[in-house]
């Protein structure tokens, strides 16, 4: 069983920033070993879509929508996951979630309750 604690989001306007954090748990993150971790996000009406994931050696992917505006990191040891997310448009609002996985996540059953982002003037 696996767990995902989001946290971090709210209201911004435009062109502003937040850092979203993700706490995860369960058997697969005792120990030092490591697992791609990935953020995602489902705005009001649309599907669950991938925005960026690091890889168990840190190397990093991001959707083309949130290309050199998202900076996704990481801290091994607390097992969490941060998003890092500037220039923010109306369009990146939606409910954020992590999950283990890269661009397919992994534990489609589990997932967290999220965390809301709003860009609004």
């Amino acid at each position: 069983q696996v767990q995902f604690v989001e946290s971090g989001g709210g209201l911004v306007q435009p062109g502003g920033s937040l850092r979203l954090s993700c706490k995860a748990s369960g058997t697969i993150f005792n120990g030092s070993t490591r697992v791609s971790m990935g953020w995602y996000r489902q705005a009001q009406s649309n599907q669950r879509e991938w925005v960026a994931f690091i890889g168990t050696s840190d190397v990093t992917e991001y959707a083309e929508a949130v290309k050199g505006r998202f900076t996704i990191s990481r801290d091994h040891a607390k097992h969490e996951v941060y998003l890092q997310m500037n220039a923010l448009k109306p369009e990146d609002t939606a409910v954020y979630y992590c999950n283990a996985g890269q661009v397919i996540p992994i534990f489609q059953g589990d997932w967290g309750q999220g965390t809301q982002v709003t860009v609004s003037s």
